[in-house]
């Protein structure tokens, strides 16, 4: 296994008095794709925003590459981790190249032109997530499924070789989130980014993650391999109710199906 990229050691955080989280650990390795599930309330994307220093967590109880982020610099740290937050509805009056072109900030200088490797990196990001043809468009003018993938092309251009996603497919078609997913399996498994993706979708954790962690009320409840998490036993007492499971037909796993009411 390769080395860990990220440790998190007793990380216990609280709002207003309120524990938010409470003693996690977890160690991410280069080249994961790690997904954290768990209900409403969890901690999850706290866990990112602690992570991306949006919220400061205790000294010493998240390091990078062995060192505590709270000696990182700011600049540093986004050259390292970019962080897509959960989809919403706000658009924005930038094109979406500008917008993509914001993901450079942390090479910039001030009063300092756009370099030649801020637009390859932007043209790459564009390529890569095939919004290319959008380049020209207006943020605000795009569907939900076309400003999330900016959004992820942005993170891309940022070049940080790991990658927080918070709910990277909420609210997406079905075509839309299909493509999502095929850009993050890309990254992780061609070009060898870290991806740490918090998500509700349980079988979409199962599907394309190493590894994948249950929070509940702020507790890492489970971690393990994906087949290991299909089990009632593991979900039930995390989510407060019993899950369906059938074999996947193309896949070497279970999956959920909904639930039908009881006539």
């Amino acid at each position: 296994m390769s080395q860990p990229v990220i440790e998190i050691s007793d990380l216990t955080f609280a709002i207003d008095g309120a524990v938010i989280l409470d003693r996690v650990s977890l160690t991410i390795h280069g080249g994961e794709y790690l997904s954290i599930i768990g209900p409403n309330g969890a901690g999850k994307t706290t866990l990112l925003r602690c992570l991306m220093r949006i919220y400061q967590s205790p000294p010493g109880a998240i390091r990078l590459e062995g060192v505590p982020v709270e000696r990182i610099g700011q600049r540093a740290l986004a050259k390292r981790i970019s962080y897509v937050p959960q989809g919403e509805g706000r658009g924005s009056p930038f094109t979406v190249e500008e917008f993509v072109m914001l993901g450079r900030y942390p090479f910039w200088s001030p009063f300092a032109a756009m370099r030649a490797d801020d637009r390859r990196a932007v043209r790459e990001a564009l390529d890569l997530t095939r919004i290319d043809r959008l380049a020209g468009r207006r943020i605000d003018t795009l569907s939900g499924g076309e400003r999330q993938t900016a959004f992820i092309a942005a993170a891309i251009a940022q070049g940080a070789d790991i990658l927080l996603l918070d709910e990277p497919t909420t609210f997406l078609d079905p075509r839309h989130e299909t493509e999502i997913r095929a850009i993050l399996r890309r990254l992780n498994r061609e070009l060898g980014r870290t991806i740490l993706s918090v998500t509700h979708d349980i079988n979409a954790a199962v599907l394309e993650s190493d590894r994948v962690i249950v929070l509940k009320e702020g507790r890492v409840v489970f971690t393990g391999r994906p087949g290991e998490v299909m089990d009632n036993a593991v979900l039930s007492p995390a989510y407060g109710k019993e899950f369906i499971f059938v074999d996947h037909p193309t896949a070497a796993c279970r999956v959920i199906v909904p639930d039908t009411e009881v006539r």
